[in-house]
């Protein structure tokens, strides 16, 4: 039976990444095919949008394996053993979040970077935020992931320099459902030169960041 897939394994050496597979739409014989495909040439492979069943049986197929049911970021192998940490910060506003902060997380770990993780500290109590000022001042890269308004991102940008990359969450209710009211919120930030990804886009914004530190 030909294979319905084609993997990029050239792709690390035009753009410095590998290769990570979505997984929401595909079924487990199709992901089956291609991890065994990953494994053939000696390589982990990371998959998003990995739902709850499927991410089961390829975790009893394969033995080396993580999963986290809250960003649904399932590793089939192993994360690499050197990593290179303090370059890489995720703030967010609110604990709901956390689905989006792993995504996040979980990419950058799997390309070497561990990021710090800086949850729960919303606009409605920017003290929160304040309190980590100076010690945000030493990352290379912000990731800011919001929901409702979408404002943190507008506020970390008015107070630190680096690069910001704003992640609207589909976190809200009434106008606010859905991270409408966020993304185009972040769009129309009036803090400069702030960069936005698509609504619960956490794995683009961990690539964006990575493009950003990679090559620094």
């Amino acid at each position: 039976m030909s294979k319905n897939f084609k993997i990029d394994y050239k792709r690390k050496e035009r753009i410095g990444f590998q290769e990570v597979i979505f997984g929401a739409s595909k079924t487990i014989e199709q992901l089956d095919a291609i991890v065994e495909d990953y494994q053939k040439n000696k390589q982990s492979a990371l998959i998003t949008r990995v739902q709850k069943v499927k991410a089961e049986v390829l975790c009893e197929r394969y033995d080396q394996n993580f999963y986290d049911s809250i960003s649904e970021m399932l590793l089939i192998g192993e994360f690499p053993i050197e990593k290179k940490e303090n370059e890489v910060a995720i703030l967010s506003g609110g604990t709901s979040d956390q689905f989006l902060v792993n995504e996040i997380y979980y990419t950058l770990l799997y390309f070497g970077r561990k990021a710090s993780r800086y949850q729960d500290i919303g606009v409605a109590g920017v003290h929160r935020l304040l309190d980590n000022i100076e010690e945000l001042k030493k990352f290379k890269v912000l990731i800011v992931v919001a929901g409702f308004e979408g404002a943190l991102p507008t506020v970390v940008g008015g107070l630190l320099p680096q690069p910001i990359i704003a992640v609207p969450a589909s976190i809200g209710y009434g106008i606010g459902k859905g991270g409408t009211v966020a993304l185009h919120s972040m769009l129309s930030s009036c803090a400069n030169g702030i960069t936005v990804v698509n609504i619960d886009n956490g794995y683009g914004a961990a690539m964006a960041a990575y493009r950003i530190i990679n090559n620094v």
